[in-house]
């Protein structure tokens, strides 16, 4: 297969299992979602989805979030980790949508990572999922795919962010990144990983990352 045959098989075989795909962190409007992908940081949807109504319950809009304390958010957010330095973001960028935006979320990626506990990852998600703004987020499930398709060396996601953005149509980027991170939970996760399930590995995988795959089963 060419480089393009492989993205092709990518973007098909991807459309088919996820011909509507969910968007992953439940929200209500793009400052919802922002806080929600602020939590997700090194935790998981599962746990945030958890945790969100009982943070928007109290505080929903910026207006509402800055009326709490730090520690009062952090007391409701503690269950998703890293509680400390997300409720001083939380709060702190609360503040500057207040101050600065009439509390609306910017629409502006470079806007977004200006506010605090904000990074790259976070504001393309709210420029993907939020503005429907063509973007491509790249979490570790895209990293480690991108990869094992060899259609990315690896090195590291800014570069994986790069090369997908290449390969993939613009126009497909806010429905593929959510494809293929759906897809790397169900059929390509990094532990207990079944290649015989995983098509797209199986068809167009690196080399390297097939012979290693084998060699641990045989081992195993």
């Amino acid at each position: 297969m060419t480089k393009k045959e492989k993205v092709q098989f990518v973007i098909d075989t991807l459309a088919e299992i996820y011909p509507n795909v969910p968007i992953p962190l439940d929200h209500k409007d793009p400052y919802t979602l922002l806080i929600a992908v602020l939590l997700s940081a090194q935790s998981t949807d599962v746990r945030v989805n958890q945790i969100t109504p009982l943070l928007f319950a109290k505080a929903d809009n910026p207006f509402a979030m800055a009326k709490l304390s730090e520690d009062e958010i952090r007391e409701i957010i503690k269950p998703v980790g890293l509680s400390p330095m997300k409720a001083k973001g939380i709060y702190g960028l609360s503040r500057i949508l207040i101050d600065k935006y009439d509390g609306e979320v910017p629409a502006d990626i470079d806007a977004l990572e200006e506010l605090p506990a904000v990074g790259h990852k976070t504001a393309s998600v709210v420029m993907s999922q939020a503005f429907n703004i063509p973007s491509f987020p790249v979490d570790t499930h895209i990293h480690r795919l991108m990869y094992r398709w060899n259609l990315s060396n690896g090195k590291n996601v800014v570069q994986t962010e790069k090369d997908a953005k290449r390969l993939f149509p613009r126009e497909l980027w806010n429905e593929l990144h959510l494809q293929i991170i759906w897809y790397g939970r169900e059929y390509s996760p990094a532990r207990g990983w079944d290649l015989e399930k995983d098509i797209i590995t199986k068809t167009i995988g690196r080399k390297k990352v097939l012979e290693e795959y084998h060699k641990k089963k045989t081992r195993g």
